[in-house]
């Protein structure tokens, strides 16, 4: 059975919805709903039991009035509760559906007919013991051991300060008809509490599973740059000082470059700025595609962008540099307006011993403007 079979069968959801703010009018409405779906079943139960009470009464076991008598007192905490429900004054409370004043209810009703009628006083306990085992499902630890409580109370007034003869009658067919009903119907209401206690399970998982994605998903977009899908600049700078560390550590090369596009100013005021974030968005793809795996690409301002290049002597690293370049000038960019050319100007530098980031990039810099100096559309190592 899905998740989602029944409003009262994944009550989680409006749960989560709802945690830590104000109710919106749809969690509101979607936690009537459970709270209406529960109260039928309740009073669909004390109807059935209700007429198992016939059953026994014409049996001759118990007067006929128990059975009717059973079932409206059941149909009128029903009604009593829907009634808090639907004015929406279960709302001012945590647990809205108000577990432990129901099963007080229910326990009162519950052993008060089995002290009427005790002939067939099992009959109530069995019910007992499925109305607790619902309730469970939503106590909270202290309303478990209250209701415990009242409930070992109450069974202690019917078994030691009377001397009724608890039982359940099996003298005749229609006894025992009665008895059986009575029985299957048990374990019919047993087995549907372990399907909701079992979706109650999976509605947790999936709505833990949609958390862990969630905050993974924030956590993404936290270190992505929404135009370019690239590292954005808090990142990138952090992925650098974390390659400087490991590069000294292990005396082993790094390299940087900040790449320019050329003229983009340019192209935002002749094309508009659509077509310019299409440009960057296509430039970011391209460099990602024709990287290595190990290194980290970020948009560092603007039409700015940083390559940090693990593991890269400056030998290497010019030579990745210029087959980007080439690349990249050799693209088709008249798809975004005719005649358009986009070239890129970049600056490379590679890490000293004991070299802080900040010299490190101002290399780099001061390399890309010699590039742009020299006419750009080519790269310049510093």
């Amino acid at each position: 059975m899905g998740t989602t079979a029944s409003p009262f069968l994944n009550p989680i959801a409006a749960e989560l919805d709802g945690a830590g703010a104000r109710p919106t009018a749809k969690v509101l409405s979607r936690r009537a709903k459970q709270r209406r779906g529960i109260q039928a079943m309740i009073a669909a139960s004390y109807v059935v039991d209700g007429l198992i009470l016939m059953l026994y009464a014409r049996a001759g076991a118990i007067p006929e009035t128990v059975g009717p008598a059973f079932a409206a007192t059941g149909l009128l905490s029903v009604a009593w509760y829907l009634v808090l429900s639907e004015t929406g004054f279960t709302e001012r409370f945590k647990d809205h559906y108000l577990v432990v004043p129901q099963l007080i209810i229910s326990v009162m009703i519950l052993l008060s007919f089995a002290y009427i009628a005790p002939a067939v006083g099992l009959m109530f306990l069995c019910t007992l013991f499925t109305a607790v085992t619902f309730s469970a499902l939503r106590s909270t630890p202290l309303q478990s051991a209250l209701l415990w409580t009242v409930i070992a109370a109450g069974l202690a007034a019917l078994f030691l300060l009377t001397d009724k003869p608890i039982g359940l009658p099996v003298g005749n067919s229609i006894e025992r008809l009665a008895t059986l009903l009575l029985f299957a119907l048990g374990i019919g209401r047993c087995m549907y509490i372990g399907i909701f206690s079992s979706s109650m399970r999976q509605s947790l998982y999936q709505s833990g599973q949609k958390l862990k994605e969630a905050y993974r998903r924030i956590e993404e977009l936290a270190e992505l740059d929404e135009l370019t899908g690239s590292f954005n600049r808090r990142t990138i700078m952090r992925m650098l000082g974390e390659e400087i560390v490991r590069a000294q550590r292990g005396n082993a090369p790094c390299s940087v470059a900040l790449i320019d596009l050329d003229f983009f100013k340019r192209i935002n005021d002749a094309h508009g700025h659509p077509t310019g974030d299409e440009v960057l968005r296509t430039f970011a793809i391209t460099v990602f595609a024709n990287i290595r795996a190990i290194d980290r690409f970020g948009r560092y301002g603007g039409e700015e962008f940083l390559l940090v290049m693990p593991d890269t002597g400056e030998d290497a690293a010019f030579r990745m540099l210029d087959r980007l370049r080439a690349i990249v000038a050799e693209l088709d960019w008249s798809a975004f307006s005719p005649g358009m050319r986009v070239t890129l100007s970049a600056g490379v530098a590679t890490l000293r011993e004991n070299e802080t980031s900040d010299n490190f990039l101002a290399r780099a810099d001061s390399a890309l403007y010699a590039s742009k100096a020299r006419g750009r559309n080519r790269i310049t190592s510093a």
